[in-house]
């Protein structure tokens, strides 16, 4: 499977009051490995930065003034995303944004273009219930390290997202790092697991110091006062006496 994760940076919220693309980012992963592969465009918008915009992402329209525009880049975007699942953090927002660009340049919409859409945000509302679920939230979350992010960048962001997007469908107690090619010739593809007589194995078994014990008593007497004698566990000595 080929997947793409992808992120921009634009001009404002709306696309279809003007606002402009100014920066795509992609990155690459085949059969849940990254490839190191990367997409990664400034453009021109062909109009003024707004303040709130370039407090978000640092980029200014000097900056951008000398950079290609969506038109002169888009064949080569489009030959890179084709076919591909599309993995984006608040997908509408960067769909609505691209499409108002390939309107614009006269080309297919992304729904013709790349096999699917998966929504991050959507499948992160659905884990977390409740949460934030912004794309630092899940940073920090799921222990991606995002400590250079100190402005939004469309390939920085796509990096992340798909560090994020690993976490996100692939449980931290699985043994199985990718079974994408644990099959062999005759045996159906299926992953087979060697029994283990565990009967063979002797734990050790630590006994308590007499120190412990006493400091265990001694937590437990603190309990007992701070619960005015209403402490739930007791110990089975203790038990059998009220008995």
């Amino acid at each position: 499977m080929r997947q793409i994760f992808f992120d921009t940076e634009t001009t404002g919220l709306n696309p279809e009051s003007g606002d402009r693309v100014v920066d795509i980012g992609c990155v690459e992963m085949v059969n849940r490995q990254l490839t190191g592969r990367h997409l990664h465009f400034y453009l021109n918008p062909e109009r003024d930065m707004p303040e709130e915009a370039f407090r978000v992402h640092g980029l200014s329209s000097e900056f951008l003034s000398d950079k290609p525009k969506f038109a002169q880049v888009v064949d080569e975007l489009l030959e890179f995303l084709r076919g591909a699942d599309l993995v984006i953090h608040n997908a509408a927002f960067d769909v609505g944004f691209i499409n108002a660009e390939l309107k614009r340049a006269k080309r297919e919409l992304l729904h013709e273009v790349v096999a699917s859409v998966t929504d991050t945000l959507l499948m992160a509302r659905d884990m977390f219930p409740g949460k934030a679920n912004s794309l630092d939230a899940l940073c920090r979350r799921l222990e991606v390290d995002n400590s250079n992010r100190e402005l939004h960048g469309a390939v920085k962001d796509a990096e992340l997202l798909a560090e994020v997007y690993i976490r996100l469908t692939r449980g931290q107690d699985s043994l199985v790092i990718d079974d994408s090619d644990t099959s062999s010739p005759g045996q159906g593809g299926e992953l087979e697991v060697a029994a283990i007589d565990l009967s063979s194995f002797q734990l050790p078994v630590l006994t308590a110091t007499e120190e412990e014990l006493a400091l265990h008593e001694k937590v437990l007497a603190e309990l007992d006062k701070a619960s005015g004698g209403n402490r739930i566990w007791k110990a089975p000595a203790a038990e059998s006496a009220a008995a």
